[in-house]
Parts: structure tokens; C-alpha cells; sequence
């Protein structure tokens, strides 16, 4: 998607605090952390949010899940004392960029609601 700024970081052409990368998804520091860790796992397929998965899109999800979230909390250090992974759908889910992110945050106690 041409003026997507998540398709521009994964293309590499909006600069990016990246952390992990391969060939379907990239990672990066958020540029307004809501915790000490706090980071999006961003696919390269512009995917406008999770209601717009299709089923060819099941071996990214579970490779974000399964494969990329809980290895890059044990990397960032955040994988023993717990972490929170959300991901935001649509305007009234809070979801402010149209390209599907998961937020991977840790480093301390997390309450719900959050505040």
C-alpha cells in the first residue's frame, strides 16, 4: 500500500528502531512505549487488521504467535516474568495505524485496564 507507514518501515524506507526481521514480519521499538519494553511485530503483507485475515494468511499468524512473539520476549528479556501481547481492530478497537501490529510489551507488572 503506497502511504502506509508500516509497509514503508518493512520496505525500509521510514527509518525504524528494528529488532527482529525475516522474511514475513519485521519488529521495532515503538515510537510512544506504554511499557519499558514495548514493541510492534508488523507483518510485510499489508494486512489492513485481524478482521481482514484471510485463510491464506493462517501460517503468518501462527508464525507470528508461535515463532516470532515469545522468542523476542525471551531475547528483549521480558519472557519470565510475563508479557502482554494486543493487538488493536478497527477505530473503536483502538487501532490508530491501518496495518495489522501486535504490540509485544513487558519490563514490569501490567494491570488491566491499563492507567
Amino acid at each position: 500500500m503506497n502511504n502506509c507507514v508500516f509497509c514503508g518501515i518493512a520496505a525500509g524506507k521510514i527509518p525504524s528502531q528494528k529488532v527482529f526481521e525475516d522474511d514475513s514480519v519485521i519488529a521495532f521499538k515503538d515510537l510512544s512505549p506504554q511499557a519499558p519494553v514495548h514493541v510492534l511485530i508488523v507483518p510485510k503483507k499489508h494486512i489492513q487488521s485481524v478482521a481482514q485475515f484471510q485463510a491464506e494468511d493462517k501460517e503468518l499468524a501462527a508464525h507470528i504467535f508461535v515463532d516470532v512473539a515469545p522468542k523476542l520476549a525471551a531475547q528483549l528479556g521480558i519472557s519470565d516474568g510475563g508479557f502482554r501481547l494486543i493487538v488493536n481492530t478497527g477505530d473503536d478497537g483502538g487501532q490508530t495505524v491501518p496495518h495489522l501490529h501486535v504490540h509485544l510489551l513487558g519490563g514490569r507488572k501490567m494491570t488491566w485496564p491499563p492507567g
